[in-house]
């Protein structure tokens, strides 16, 4: 297991989940039982989270995480990448499963503790406030895992780690697909809180 999957949010629960693992599938043209192979577990228990019905176990949620760990594969997928390296507003693109650095700009690198080459690929969950992690509990309720998930705005405290700085601020967060169907996340301060 990847020492990163102790330290990051839940996945998505329920039917959301469900959602996740059957646009996987449908994108990469895979069948349940290759699924349940990937996962180590049946056809059958694929078919109860795809159905909401069953939670994956720790092993399995590690591996689900790294399915729908989102890359910058595309040619427009990293046209937006390179749009959010040049934006000359604090902000940065995380992988929504993982929360993995995939691009930030000048303004949002100036609140790294860190070089930003050493941060890119790794999650920046550790950095998290109290405020956005309970934020990030709430994204189920608010309908961030639906096709047309809406943007969530909120304020945070200052806080961070050794290597991130979060300043008090305003924030937003939009959730963007990308062309193979995993998601990435624009996170943009607004303003100070």
């Amino acid at each position: 297991m990847d020492p990163d999957d102790a330290i990051l949010p839940d996945l998505p629960r329920g039917p959301a989940l469900g959602r996740a693992l059957r646009g996987w599938r449908a994108l990469r043209r895979v069948k349940q039982a290759h699924l349940a192979e990937i996962l180590g577990c049946s056809q059958p228990s694929v078919s109860r989270l795809e159905a909401g019905e069953r939670a994956p176990s720790p092993r399995e949620a590690a591996t689900i995480r790294r399915l729908l760990a989102a890359r910058l594969d595309s040619a427009g997928d990293r046209a937006l990448g390179e749009l959010v390296s040049r934006s000359p507003a604090p902000m940065h693109l995380i992988c929504d499963a993982t929360h993995r650095l995939l691009a930030l700009s000048p303004a949002r690198a100036a609140y790294l503790r860190a070089p930003a080459s050493e941060l890119m690929g790794r999650s920046t969950w550790p950095s998290a406030t109290e405020e956005l992690a309970a934020a990030e509990a709430r994204l189920g309720e608010l309908g961030w895992h639906e096709a047309a998930a809406p943007a969530v705005e909120g304020i945070t405290r200052a806080g961070g780690s050794a290597e991130i700085e979060i300043p008090a601020s305003r924030w937003r967060w939009v959730r963007m697909p990308l062309s193979d169907g995993r998601f990435a996340r624009i996170v943009e301060t607004l303003g100070p809180a």
